[in-house]
């Protein structure tokens, strides 16, 4: 085992992993997101995490910031569909010194309404500069028509309708309803003994009340497959395409991450970047992307070239689909995709910060946290038949939807 965990008697769980470094990374994450809130509630998760940087019982904007920059540390934080993440790197000897302040933050937060005026300005800002990016925007709007009508469509930032409503009693029933002790991870990783560190963290959290409040998270729907075409004002084209997937528990998962970096993953020689990009020069950027969530997942493509390449384009990302429908990987061409993935799984890891994040998120999620060799054993047990029988669930265009922005005329 390479890690340790120590359950507070109020649900808050301590994750630990050695790392000989005098930088720690360290991670305060909850099982609580944009698809907990309410409807007309849109952005509230978000809202509350930048909220918890503004003021608490003990201290003011400047001093919550300057607690750890004064000392050279970074800290930041980010609100998904399921969690938010407040994390910091710094040196060894400051965790104490970030506990106290995450602590502080995020249980003795008040939430003052200046506070709330100036901050609903900040995120109409975001919401506005979001707009300006269109590679960034279609993302959200896609996600919008996979889970129409479901939280998960919601844009996470909210919109400015929603935003403008928030108030501090939403707020405060959002965290009594989703902050469940039980499903909130303190981890770190770094250089501690650990029954020091189980001591350190009894002190700041040892005493917050438990809250065994239950989610209500509701299942998304099945996917109407729809072809969108928006016109925006911008110069290229921009095209999303893609459907529901595999969520993180199933069985295929693996299978799906493997076929996914195949096709349009990291590097230059995916298959998409090969043929798009390199072959046929109609497209700077071409990718997919697999994000399993709990209950489901979504899988897309994304790419952004000129109007009269687009056409194109669509048509030579279906074509690669297509030909991983029709045909069986060979098993060098199998061996091969393990080989580049597990590769550059291991280099991963190198980032401590997203390895000890991610380590959070799999306790919360699993109450376990397979090791580098147990992954490395699920992507080796992939077979070339299931990659076929997942393109062929997965990749069904008649299961897909597609969303375009194109240039005004």
């Amino acid at each position: 085992m390479d890690y340790q965990v120590h359950t507070l008697s109020n649900g808050i769980r301590l994750l630990y992993k050695y790392a000989a470094s005098t930088i720690t990374h360290t991670c305060f994450v909850i099982n609580a997101g944009a698809r907990d809130e309410q409807p007309q509630k849109d952005g509230l998760a978000h809202f509350i995490e930048h909220l918890l940087f503004k003021q608490t019982e003990r201290r003011n904007t400047s001093q919550i910031l300057n607690r750890l920059e004064l000392v050279g540390a970074d800290l930041n934080a980010y609100t998904t569909k399921e969690y938010t993440c407040i994390h910091a790197s710094l040196l060894k000897q400051h965790l104490e010194r970030t506990l106290d302040l995450f602590e502080d933050i995020i249980f003795h937060s008040t939430f003052p309404e200046e506070e709330l005026t100036k901050e609903r300005s900040v995120i109409l800002d975001e919401i506005a500069s979001y707009q300006d990016q269109p590679e960034e925007a279609i993302q959200d709007d896609f996600e919008g028509i996979l889970f129409k009508g479901h939280p998960l469509g919601n844009n996470i930032l909210g919109t400015e309708e929603s935003v403008n409503q928030l108030s501090r009693t939403d707020i405060n029933q959002f965290l009594a309803d989703t902050y469940n002790t039980h499903q909130m991870v303190f981890a770190v990783i770094g250089d501690y003994d650990f029954n020091k560190l189980i001591k350190l963290v009894e002190k700041y959290l040892g005493a917050i009340p438990a809250n065994t409040s239950a989610k209500n998270r509701q299942q998304p729907g099945k996917l109407i497959s729809e072809y969108t075409v928006i016109e925006k004002p911008i110069s290229q084209v921009h095209c999303v395409l893609g459907s529901l997937a595999y969520p993180s528990s199933h069985k295929y998962k693996n299978g799906l991450l493997l076929l996914n970096n195949l096709l349009g993953g990291m590097g230059m020689s995916s298959r998409l970047n090969l043929e798009i990009r390199e072959k046929h020069g109609i497209a700077y950027t071409i990718e997919s992307g697999y994000t399993p969530l709990t209950d489901t997942g979504i899988f897309s493509v994304y790419f952004g070239t000129d109007a009269e390449k687009s056409d194109k384009a669509l048509r030579l990302v279906h074509k690669e689909l297509k030909k991983l429908r029709d045909n069986k990987l060979g098993s060098l061409q199998l061996q091969q995709a393990k080989q580049k993935f597990i590769g550059q799984i291991a280099l991963a890891e190198e980032n401590r910060l997203s390895l000890i994040i991610s380590m959070a998120k799999s306790l919360i999620d699993f109450n376990s946290i397979d090791s580098l060799q147990d992954v490395f054993d699920k992507m080796n047990a992939v077979t070339a038949e299931e990659l076929l029988e997942i393109s062929n669930e997965i990749f069904d265009p008649n299961n897909w939807a597609t969303l375009i922005f194109e240039p005004k005329e």
